[in-house]
């Protein structure tokens, strides 16, 4: 036991987890961010709460740990709100906010509310410190909660304005436990039986189809997935969440599968006679709502949490575990199988719907067309690079026409949250500083967080911006064509529709590299430019305004 204080214990802890930034909003824990400065650690000013959440889940996604975001009392309803997409997400963030004190409580207190109820739709772990002597315990149950079973945010709201309350002195033992500092902090086998009934169902499927979720790309169990699907000949589709689990041009790669996909990938799921889903809740997106695969079609789940086993289909058989370690045990319990009929219906799908959208992925028009602009981002992507994709139409046209071809490329999307792009792939490269990172926006999606331009420039952080600038959010237009009906042409364009902007001119103006470009042949080697220029930059790509990103197909 050795004695220190509260603030101290904080940077320790953060050191010991190998977290090497901090995303906040002043003025909160002061003390510790000198702490953590004299430790090597970057605290991140940012321009929002909100960002800082963003930027502190990419941060996690990409290093596999936990990402701290802060904020004091004031900002805290604004750090609530930027949980939203981690738990959605299932991303390890540990938020930090200040809280009332004491003394100040019911006495009107300058700009305090009660926002502790806010965290608990969007946490795991929801928990007030009031001493310096609970942070012992509560932060370490932070780390806990966050990264073991299914990793999700948790908040720890610390008393005072600027969570003074850990100013204090404590005594603390040593060290840290340090499994609870990345995901998944334990590797859970499943039941040997339930692992040889599902070894069986798979080797006598005929048209078996594997689904990976976000659950492989939080357990790190792509090697896995390819591994098992090789040895039984069994086509793989991803959830977005998963996207790039094997090459994409790999010949078992059959897609994105459910909301946002390729009626190819669809189809060959509605046509399978067992679906398996690794690291999946069989959710609304995945499943294009539960029609992709019909119900009645023969089902098996392998999950972190047994809760959902069978929660939206009928199970034939469950596994519970960690996909990493469950998959191995699969390799091990499964013989060899051929499926060559099977393998070359789905192949001639694929390259089939491939031939069907040649047109649009090599159209020369200008303005130009989302799919242009996807292949160029695919054409260029460094092989260790990290795509980030923002919600909405961003992720539907990367997850149709953006292909990851090198298993050491890597892509993190928005759960739902519009805007958390930018600054997600902010908190992607501080943890991967060494990788490009490169994201694709709307400029609907690029207005939330564009002041955070002047954080990446005074930080250093180094990431590439691709904006699909249609100057709309033109996800929306057919919804108020719908309400305004004649009126649309007035009242309802200024609904969707933005004014022109020149997002290139605003970039240089706040230091970063820019370009505009506005002719197809100029987007790659405008991508190309911006890797190589060594600062933020910003690709300000001028696409047409008409062009509808499609749902995906359903029976």
């Amino acid at each position: 036991m050795h004695h220190t204080t509260g603030s101290l214990f904080f940077a320790d802890a953060v050191e010991a987890a190998g977290i090497g930034h901090v995303f906040f909003v002043p003025v909160v824990f002061t003390p510790s961010l000198v702490a953590l400065e004299k430790r090597g650690i970057t605290p991140v000013t940012t321009h929002s709460e909100k960002a800082a959440a963003y930027m502190a889940d990419g941060y996690a996604r990409a290093r596999g740990g936990p990402g701290i975001c802060m904020s004091q009392t004031i900002g805290s309803a604004n750090l609530a709100a930027g949980l939203r997409d981690a738990y959605l997400a299932r991303s390890p963030v540990i938020a930090v906010s200040g809280g009332k004190s004491p003394e100040g409580k019911y006495r009107g207190v300058y700009q305090e509310i009660d926002d502790f109820a806010m965290y608990e739709p969007v946490t795991k772990l929801n928990v007030q410190v009031d001493s310096a002597e609970r942070l012992v315990d509560l932060l370490p149950q932070a780390f806990r909660a966050a990264t073991s079973g299914c990793p999700r945010p948790v908040h720890l709201e610390c008393a005072g304005l600027t969570g003074q309350a850990i100013d204090g002195e404590i005594e603390v033992a040593e060290g840290f436990d340090e499994r609870f500092f990345q995901v998944p902090a334990f590797r859970s086998p499943a039941d040997p039986d339930d692992v040889a009934r599902v070894a069986d169902l798979l080797q006598k499927a005929e048209r078996p189809v594997l689904v990976a979720g976000g659950g492989v790309a939080s357990s790190r169990a792509e090697t896995e997935v390819v591994a098992l699907a090789r040895k039984l000949s069994i086509p793989v589709a991803t959830a977005l969440n998963a996207k790039g689990t094997l090459p994409e041009n790999d010949p078992l790669s059959i897609g994105v599968v459910g909301v946002y996909s390729r009626e190819c990938t669809n189809k060959i799921v509605c046509a399978a006679d067992l679906v398996f889903y690794v690291g999946s809740a069989t959710g609304s997106q995945v499943t294009n709502n539960w029609q992709v695969p019909q119900p009645g079609t023969s089902v098996i789940q392998l999950d972190i949490e047994a809760a959902g086993a069978g929660r939206n289909y009928r199970n034939v058989a469950s596994l519970c575990g960690d996909a990493k370690t469950v998959l191995q045990q699969l390799i091990e319990a499964c013989g060899a199988r051929e499926r060559d009929n099977w393998l070359s219906h789905c192949r001639e799908q694929v390259q089939s719907w491939k031939a069907e959208v040649q047109p649009l992925v090599e159209a020369d028009s200008t303005p130009l067309r989302p799919e242009r602009i996807c292949h160029e981002i695919s054409k260029v992507l460094p092989d260790d690079a990290i795509l980030v994709a923002e919600t909405g139409h961003a992720g539907i046209w990367t997850a149709r026409y953006a292909e990851l071809h090198s298993p050491g490329q890597k892509y993190l999307r928005a759960a739902g949250s519009l805007g958390w792009g930018f600054p997600a792939s902010m908190g992607a490269k501080c943890a991967a500083a060494d990788r490009p990172v490169i994201c694709f926006s709307g400029d609907g999606g690029f207005y939330y967080h564009m002041a955070e331009m002047e954080t990446a420039v005074r930080y250093g952080i180094n990431v590439v911006i691709v904006i699909n600038n249609n100057r709309s959010l033109n996800m929306e237009k057919e919804l108020y064509a719908d309400a305004y009906g004649e009126k649309e042409q007035t009242r309802g364009l200024e609904m969707w529709r933005f004014q022109e902007m020149n997002f290139a001119r605003v970039a240089e103006a706040m230091g970063c590299f820019a370009v505009r470009a506005e002719r197809p042949g100029e987007v790659g080697p405008a991508i190309e430019k911006a890797l190589a220029a060594g600062r933020p930059a910003i690709v300000d790509v001028v696409s047409d305004i008409n062009v509808l990103a499609p749902l995906g197909w359903a029976p």
